[in-house]
C-alpha cells in the first residue's frame, strides 16, 4: 500500500518544487552620507514649519477669505518638491514679523502691473489703454 502511494505523492512533491521561485534577490549595501542624511532631515524640518504655519487658525481664515481651501492648500504643500519648499521656508524667515506690509503690498502691485502690462503687450488682455494693440 506504501508503495502505491509513493509515486503520485512523489510526482505532487517535484512538480510543487517545480512551481517554487528560488530567485534570489541581491542587496548592495552602502554607507550613508551624513550630508545626505542632514539634507533629508532639513527637508523634513522645512516641511513641517511650512505645515504649521498653514495650520495657524489667522492664517487659515487669511486662506478662506482669499477662496483658498486649506485641504488643497494641505494637498499641494505635500507635493511640492524640496526646492520649492527651501524657497518657501525661506521666504518665511526673511518676511516681516508684524510688519505694515507696505513694501510687500508695493511688490505685489509692481508684480501685478507688470504681468498685466506683458499680458496686454502680447494680446492677451486689454487692460492698459496706452498699449498700442496690432491687428
Amino acid at each position: 500500500m506504501l508503495k502505491l502511494a509513493m509515486k503520485p505523492v512523489s510526482f505532487f512533491l517535484v512538480f510543487s518544487f517545480a512551481l517554487l521561485n528560488f530567485n534570489v534577490h541581491r542587496v548592495q549595501a552602502q554607507m550613508v552620507d551624513t550630508h545626505t542624511v542632514i539634507a533629508e532631515q532639513e527637508a523634513a524640518d522645512k516641511r513641517a514649519r511650512v505645515a504649521d504655519f498653514l495650520a495657524r487658525e489667522e492664517v487659515k481664515e487669511i486662506m478662506i477669505k482669499q477662496g483658498i481651501d486649506t485641504v488643497e492648500a494641505q494637498k499641494r504643500l505635500a507635493s511640492l518638491s524640496d526646492a520649492e519648499l527651501t524657497k518657501i521656508a525661506e521666504s518665511m524667515n526673511h518676511l516681516p514679523a508684524g510688519g505694515d506690509g507696505l513694501g510687500t503690498l508695493v511688490g505685489a502691485a509692481v508684480f501685478i502691473f507688470v504681468v498685466l502690462l506683458i499680458t496686454d503687450i502680447l494680446g492677451y488682455t486689454h487692460v492698459f489703454s496706452f498699449v498700442k494693440h496690432q491687428r
